[in-house]
């Protein structure tokens, strides 16, 4: 898009042809086709009809993300891709708000604006800078959509001297011509930049794979989850962290949060009458371990995230299993065990084991009206079958 076609469509007549766009989209059931057509009808200029058109979809799009406030906002395909959702966003915000009250942050790299929508919120000072004029100047749109302050311009977010701000923020991007990089020193900015801006005050946001042995000593390594996915890591610097590892769980009932200081270890056990999923951001901060503690369990096997326990927990940091029986590992009586409990439906979870979970299913050759959860991993170093029920 060009800042001529973004600032004809904030505009009242471009504003108009944006709440058709999106009524089209609605009664057509996001038939772009159609919705074009719609458009096309009431503005006979093509880049401008186009324009609504994209905006119309990405808005759509953009509620899983945004929520309702993404009806108001502007976006571009990729950047969008690339936005935080807002509830791992504001607790980002809410959190950078307890550490320094009322203060400023500098988001070097700001993008079409969705941190510091949060900041904004949050109470917080808000700056953002970024290469990209057009998403500056979405950024500064979505600010004034959503009524929030804050100061937005195009710049080198490198060259920026943040010692001007309470803390600063930044996420690298982690893309290039072939897609995800994993090389931190691929990264743009590249990872000698982030080590030096983490030390003054500052988070950055990073791949979730990163290494703990990358986080710099006296930091905090976070990684959050979202509706049971991993969304981020973020590393906190040493004069805004509070641990070294941290597991952060958001679900729709809250958030709730697990620390290396809340680990006190467990060992490995045979196979309980429950079995317990980590969660992903509890896996990747190396914190399975507090969660075999908080269910007075242990390891399924020492390199395995799985926890197994006598006892029944509901815990936000872990999906709970009734294991009911185990089964034969081998394929070939795996199978026949299955049909001879009618099993047609089958979820297969796994770890640490050679699987493919869809290929096994269709050699399976299930048959049946039951449906059943099977997981298959390691118990004490040997592949391992047990049927279980989620409770």
């Amino acid at each position: 898009m060009e800042l001529e076609t973004l600032d004809w469509l904030r505009t009242t007549e471009g504003g108009r042809l944006l709440v058709h766009a999106t009524r089209a989209w609605e009664d057509h059931a996001g038939d772009p086709v159609r919705v074009a057509a719609a458009v096309r009808r009431l503005e006979p200029d093509a880049e401008k009809a186009a324009a609504a058109t994209t905006q119309a979809q990405l808005r759509a799009k953009g509620v899983a993300k945004f929520g309702e406030a993404a009806h108001q906002m502007f976006f571009t395909p990729d950047a969008l891709e690339q936005a935080t959702r807002t509830r791992v966003a504001d607790h980002r915000a809410a959190r950078l708000a307890a550490a320094i009250p009322g203060g400023s942050v500098v988001d070097l790299g700001c993008g079409i604006g969705g941190d510091l929508i949060a900041f904004a919120r949050a109470g917080l000072v808000a700056a953002g800078i970024d290469l990209d004029p057009v998403r500056v100047a979405m950024a500064r749109a979505n600010l004034d959509a959503l009524g929030l302050p804050g100061a937005v311009q195009a710049g080198d977010a490198t060259t920026v001297d943040p010692s001007g701000f309470d803390a600063a923020f930044a996420d690298p991007a982690r893309r290039g011509g072939r897609g995800r990089v994993f090389d931190v020193d691929g990264w743009t900015p590249p990872w000698p930049w982030v080590l030096d801006l983490l030390q003054r005050r500052a988070v950055v946001k990073v791949a979730p794979g990163i290494g703990h042995d990358l986080v710099p000593p006296g930091a905090e390594a976070e990684w959050v989850s979202d509706g049971g996915e991993v969304k981020e890591a973020v590393i906190w610097s040493p004069g805004l962290s509070t641990t070294d590892r941290r597991a952060t769980v958001i679900g729709e009932r809250g958030l709730a949060t697990l620390t290396d200081e809340d680990d006190p270890g467990a060992g490995v056990r045979e196979v309980g009458t429950y079995l317990y999923e980590p969660d992903g951001a509890v896996v990747r901060a190396g914190l399975v371990t507090a969660v075999a503690a908080g269910v007075d369990g242990g390891l399924v096997d020492e390199h395995i995230a799985y926890v197994t326990s006598d006892a029944s927990f509901r815990t936000p940091f872990a999906r709970g299993y009734r294991v009911l029986e185990q089964l034969p590992y081998r394929e070939k009586p795996l199978r026949a065990a299955l049909h001879q409990r009618g099993i047609g439906r089958l979820t297969i979870k796994k770890r640490g084991v050679q699987v493919v979970p869809e290929e096994l299913r269709k050699r399976l050759a299930l048959r049946g009206d039951n449906e059943a959860t099977l997981v298959m991993t390691r118990v004490a170093g040997h592949g391992t079958a047990l049927l279980v029920e989620p409770f």
